[in-house]
């Protein structure tokens, strides 16, 4: 499995010399250096490898606190490296995702983080209400002033928690998103994402594109997918979605595309709702010549 390694310092009087050495005799051919700090999650070096991994890559750091200064950044960029079908590894802790140890480990951080998030609601909770009680008003009193830096603070917090969020669903939108945007348009990229998913986990357009916005801002996808998406002709339209369907998962069946497109409630060349096999097939067969597959 090809090592990408990635090595990080903070100030421009620090060298990430002894970082990169220890990458290269752990076996990285590909070492990417970067000048930021931790606390910053908009790394143009590191959102340009994670962009780059690819699947059986494993992305290799000397230390945890190279990668991440915060739980949630560290399982974020793991399940960004997870949807690609790449590893992470961390010479110095006991993280290696490509082993069940390692994987065993990052359960054990992720429901750390999750207990600790659980603890942290429940003080506030329990805090406001013993305020109540003695007459006193909750809450933050920089919030309740206007504070410049406590409204940044809440906002940031607001902004991690919506990241998380978000990461939880990635492998369902994202690499449509990254493979379709923007030569489809997004009402038919919607369409696409939805077919398959029950009712209460359905995008809308809003909320597409402001998950794409962050990952975008984030540097887990390119800015061009945000593009103005160019007209396609009746005739093309067809063959792109059933590319985009077919493309997403090489080993779908003809039929069940004809399900998904029937639950698209996109109808066929002819006008039709009910789908059959053959009209998919010959749709396939367009996308091919057109170079769509």
């Amino acid at each position: 499995m090809p090592l990408i390694g990635y090595a990080r310092v903070s100030t421009d009087d620090q060298t990430p010399l002894p970082q990169s050495r220890a990458l290269k005799a752990a076996g990285c051919a590909e070492i990417h250096e970067e000048q930021a700090s931790g606390g910053n999650r908009a790394r143009p070096v590191l959102a340009r490898v994670l962009e780059r991994i690819g699947r059986g890559d494993t992305l290799v750091v000397v230390r945890i606190d190279r990668l991440a200064r915060s739980l949630s950044h560290l399982l974020e960029v793991i399940e960004r490296l997870e949807a690609k079908g790449a590893f992470f590894r961390s010479l110095t802790d006991p993280i290696d995702t490509a082993s069940p140890q390692g994987k065993f480990t990052l359960q054990v951080l992720g429901a750390a983080a999750e207990f600790e998030r659980a603890l942290i609601r429940e003080r506030t909770k329990a805090g406001l209400a013993s305020a109540r009680t003695e007459g006193r008003i909750g809450g933050n009193p920089g919030l309740r002033a206007r504070d410049p830096a406590a409204l940044r603070k809440v906002s940031l917090a607001r902004q991690d928690g919506y990241m998380e969020r978000l990461n939880q669903t990635a492998q369902e939108w994202v690499p449509y998103v990254r493979r379709l945007r923007p030569n489809m348009a997004w009402e038919d990229v919607l369409r696409i994402l939805n077919a398959p998913l029950p009712e209460p986990r359905r995008w809308t357009q809003s909320r597409l594109l402001r998950a794409v916005n962050a990952y975008v801002r984030d540097g887990f996808l390119p800015s061009s997918v945000l593009g103005r998406a160019d007209r396609r002709q009746v005739d093309d339209r067809l063959p792109a979605i059933v590319a985009a369907i077919k493309g997403a998962d090489h080993s779908i069946t003809l039929q069940a595309i004809c399900d998904r497109l029937e639950a698209m409630r996109e109808r066929t060349p002819r006008g039709r709702t009910k789908w059959n096999p053959s009209s998919v097939k010959m749709l396939i067969n367009r996308a091919e010549r057109a170079g769509l597959l």
